[in-house]
């Protein structure tokens, strides 16, 4: 989740959109049938940066759409379906003529457990792969459930069917994400899985306090290194690479979307010494912290 973009003295250019913006009132889901025609408005909207206060789906019936998420690259295409969850930075990069599904839910219509398995993934971002027979089942079933919220909504026990609707959504797409996510660590025991979230989630809640791997192990009571070879064995990547990479992303953040030097940046992170940020910054981007800011407000 995207943390730390609210300091004092910031100027917080993000856009937050609230699921009460362009939902009907009272209603706690939102569903967007776009077209070929309609791709270019909703795409042109959509490529500002922005973050949801809900869940968003979007479902691809046919061509491409590039989005960046927290900086990552994603490509949704009709073999695939990307859940966003409150709280990540995501924009609209490129776009082919294309038609689909958007489905947005307020935040407290999900199941804890199905809200575990899409947000506390090692990948972090909830990009589903479809084969054909799942992929007409969730067309068919947002046909549905455009149907339905489209009647009278007065409509005898109206309310019951969208919403059992909606979790026979979020139950089936939280199945197929824990089953890929199983495929891809399969080889791994449980509970080497679960010292790796823990150490994630730990990460995220410190890493700007927190720049040691033997700060994270005395945390969890292992061996520094027992927790790096067991986190390396799973990802494949050493206990100093998440936390420089935790920084490093914070640190794009906030060159992107605020107004703070790249002094302030450094102190914001934890660092005292600048100069040290800015090499580590350019150890892990291959640029320099000015260079990325202006690259990247170039292309606004």
């Amino acid at each position: 989740m995207v943390s730390g973009l609210n300091f004092k003295g910031m100027s917080e250019k993000i856009p937050i959109y609230q699921f009460d913006e362009f939902a009907e009132k009272g209603s706690d889901i939102f569903l967007f049938h776009f077209s070929a025609a309609e791709i270019f408005q909703f795409a042109t909207e959509a490529s500002v940066p922005h973050r949801h206060d809900h869940y968003c789906c979007f479902f691809v019936e046919n061509g491409n759409m590039d989005f960046m998420i927290d900086f990552k690259p994603v490509i949704i295409n009709k073999q695939s379906m990307l859940i966003s969850y409150p709280g990540q930075v995501h924009e609209v990069v490129k776009h082919q003529t294309c038609n689909g599904w958007v489905l947005a839910f307020d935040a407290k219509l999900i199941n804890e457990n199905a809200k575990l398995i899409i947000e506390e993934s090692l990948t972090k971002i909830a990009l589903i792969s479809l084969n054909d027979d799942e992929r007409d089942w969730f067309k068919k079933l947002f046909e549905l459930i455009h149907s339905v919220i489209n009647t009278n909504k007065k409509a005898l026990f109206q309310a019951q069917l969208t919403r059992s609707l909606l979790d026979s959504f979020i139950y089936q797409a939280s199945v197929l994400y824990q089953v890929q996510e199983n495929t891809r660590i399969q080889e791994f025991s449980s509970r080497n899985i679960d010292i790796t979230k823990k150490f994630r989630q730990l990460l995220q809640k410190n890493f700007k306090t927190m720049k040691k791997p033997s700060e994270y192990a005395e945390k969890m009571n292992f061996s520094v290194s027992y927790l790096n070879d067991t986190v390396k064995a799973v990802t494949g990547f050493p206990l100093t690479y998440f936390i420089q990479q935790e920084v490093v992303n914070e640190a794009q953040r906030l060159l992107y979307y605020s107004e703070l030097s790249i002094k302030e940046v450094a102190y914001n992170l934890g660092y005292e010494d600048d100069k040290y940020f800015i090499r580590l910054f350019g150890k892990s981007t291959g640029s320099s912290p000015a260079i990325f800011r202006k690259n990247k407000i170039g292309r606004r």
